[in-house]
């Protein structure tokens, strides 16, 4: 169907993993083989403010509207662990996320309109950065999606290890939750272990604000919505019997509407303003949620893509739940109206950001073949 092996262009780009906004070989891998399918409808576009970034259009023969397509193309610092022959060739970096998937995905379907010319306009956007840094925001903040290339719709795929292979999922309303880090350091005075009156302690004061956000989903959110605080870390003192003077700790507030994100995003603020007054220490607390709001999915696209997917016989689709999960695809489904949706991947035994991911890549043309359908389909309508 299209001039392009996908599992060979999958382990290409799982050899070389590369962290937010530094995917500089990545991006030299996907714009020299896009330069090989080059046609007159056809055009290249990169952006100096965002280098690792390439978008490509393709004009269509009697464009209605333009539809947008995104794959993201960033890595995590994980250490892989599948002990596969194209594992990743860049030490402590791994595409433990399946970005080479979504990114060989979105090359597939890419190839094949640029073999069969589309009716409508398409906009191919290969975007750094999702896993930080919010490179959606990025792009929309700089510009990027104006005039000829403003997409009318926008679509976007995640895998998803625990469903079968090729199975497309996707759900009226919130996929997937919107995202704020919690980065906060208390500062006290530290001192001798036998002399605590004469110090300030900064680990009663992060083990009290530990113990408090945990009151955060269980008394101030509607439990039907649900939400998420987790702490990831906690980082204080050197040695047991000093008093540590700083305790640093990260974490991340997760919830399906904006609404309560704000909220516990307030909340946090309080209780980190209340742990600071009742222990004496000073407090430097940093919410970034930068691009990372909920990813709602648009109900007139979405209708039309699962129309089309339950239709046809040969796409395996399913319904799903909402998941916790963070994207930064969120950000730009608040611009533009659009659809992501998951693609079941096969690997039950291995969540995201495990060091031993890896996805079946018999899931590849099965996702290239329901999107390169849906979009001839949607085209027509």
């Amino acid at each position: 169907m299209t001039p392009i092996d996908l599992k060979q262009v999958r382990r290409d780009l799982h050899r070389i993993p590369e962290l937010a906004l530094h995917e500089t070989q990545t991006h030299q891998y996907l714009k020299q083989l896009v330069m090989q399918w080059q046609q007159p409808w056809v055009t290249i576009r990169e952006i100096p403010e965002l280098p690792t970034a390439l978008l490509v259009r393709v004009a269509g023969t009697d464009p209605q509207r333009t539809i947008g397509y995104r794959a993201d193309i960033d890595a995590l610092p994980i250490t892989e662990a599948t002990g596969l022959p194209f594992a990743s060739e860049h030490a402590g970096l791994m595409h433990a996320c399946g970005h080479d998937m979504h990114m060989t995905v979105g090359l597939g379907i890419l190839a094949y309109f640029t073999q069969h010319q589309p009716k409508d306009n398409l906009i191919f956007f290969f975007q750094p950065a999702e896993e930080a840094d919010y490179g959606g925001k990025r792009a929309y903040d700089l510009g990027v999606f104006t005039d000829e290339w403003r997409p009318d719709e926008f679509y976007g795929l995640h895998d998803h290890p625990g469903l079968p292979t090729g199975q497309i999922a996707t759900r009226q309303g919130t996929l997937f939750a919107g995202t704020t880090e919690i980065h906060v350091t208390f500062t006290g005075k530290g001192g001798h272990a036998a002399y605590p009156h004469e110090a300030v302690d900064a680990v009663v004061a992060g083990a009290m604000f530990v113990n408090q956000v945990q009151t955060i989903v269980s008394r101030n959110v509607d439990p039907v919505r649900g939400g998420v605080v987790t702490l990831g870390t906690f980082h204080a003192g050197t040695v047991g019997n000093v008093i540590a003077e700083t305790a640093h700790l990260d974490g991340t507030i997760r919830a399906f509407r904006q609404q309560d994100i704000e909220m516990m995003q307030q909340r946090v603020r309080d209780i980190v303003a209340g742990v600071a007054l009742a222990t004496g220490a000073t407090a430097d607390l940093q919410l970034i949620q930068g691009g990372y709001m909920p990813v709602e999915n648009d109900d007139t696209t979405t209708a039309l893509f699962m129309t089309y997917m339950t239709q046809v016989t040969d796409v395996d689709f399913s319904e799903i739940a909402p998941a916790m999960t963070g994207e930064d695809f969120g950000f730009l489904l608040q611009k533009f109206p659009g659809t992501m949706f998951w693609l079941g991947v096969g690997d039950p035994t291995h969540a995201l950001h495990n060091a031993g991911l890896s996805p079946d890549e018999a899931a590849l043309q099965p996702g290239v073949d329901a999107m390169v359908g849906y979009l001839n389909w949607r085209m027509m309508q």
